[in-house]
């Protein structure tokens, strides 16, 4: 199916590594048109560099830092001016997982706010500043990456998934009248660059096998596996594009059916 995105313009945060690379790589095989930004300036330069080999498409890379709105509105400006203007926003700078597990007696609030400020108030900077260039187009998207920790307890951090849901029903309502869509995404257990040393850590530290590790990791999930990156990646680029004109202020679960709680 043609998404109907070739031509389209995308910013994403976080777009160095992880599920914001994947989501990347699988819009640039649209023909969308990519600014990306990210802390780390290597980072960044490789995931240009691996694009540019796997898709023979150039994007630009600004170092960013989303906590920061001076940063912020330099990246969306920078990247405005170079594309030409912005159609879709996909927000996903945040720290994996989350800073503060618990228990509650060892949680620290430092690190919590920290959390916040870089997944809650950062996606509203983000937002804010790419706003005006959404609009100008009377079309637009704007892609959450949440977490199903937001339907989940366990993690302290959780709580900034559940408030992103929020806030992405809430710019709905604000903007959808003006064409522009807003959905979260919140993936589960999902493979990245991350995953692969993580488990090979798990197995020595427990005395088993990488495999063993992993079916651990799956058994509470429907499919049985960890999704892959690229696949959060393709429900982001239906949700960028004209085909998904239906859908706005929704939280969509892509966990390959982890939990058992039901959603109506």
């Amino acid at each position: 199916m043609d998404l109907d995105l070739c031509g389209k313009r995308a910013v994403i945060t976080g777009g160095s590594r992880g599920i914001g690379k994947s989501i990347a790589i699988v819009l640039a095989t649209e023909g969308v048109e990519i600014a990306i930004c990210g802390r780390n300036k290597d980072s960044l330069d490789q995931a240009s560099a691996d694009i540019l080999n796997e898709k023979g498409k150039s994007i630009l890379t600004v170092v960013a830092d989303t906590t920061d709105t001076a940063s912020v509105e330099s990246f969306i400006s920078a990247a405005a001016d170079h594309l030409g203007g912005i159609d879709i926003l996909v927000n996903n700078a945040a720290a994996p997982g989350g800073l503060v597990m618990g228990p509650l007696n060892t949680a620290d609030p430092d690190e919590l706010l920290a959390d916040i400020d870089t997944k809650v108030v950062g996606y509203m900077r983000v937002a804010k500043a790419a706003e005006p260039f959404l609009k100008e187009g009377g079309w637009g998207r704007i892609i959450n990456i949440g977490g199903l920790a937001a339907r989940s307890g366990g993690a302290i951090s959780g709580m900034r998934n559940l408030a992103l849901s929020h806030f992405t029903k809430t710019l709905s309502n604000e903007l959808g009248p003006q064409g522009i869509n807003v959905n979260i995404i919140h993936p589960g257990a999902t493979r990245t660059e991350r995953t692969d040393p993580m488990n090979q850590a798990q197995a020595k530290e427990k005395n088993v096998s990488i495999k063993e590790v992993e079916e651990a990791a799956s058994a509470g999930i429907d499919i049985r596996r960890i999704v892959e990156s690229e696949e959060v990646a393709f429900l982001a680029a239906f949700l960028a594009s004209p085909k998904a004109s239906a859908i706005t202020g929704e939280s969509i679960a892509a966990g390959g059916g982890a939990g058992s709680a039901v959603f109506q």
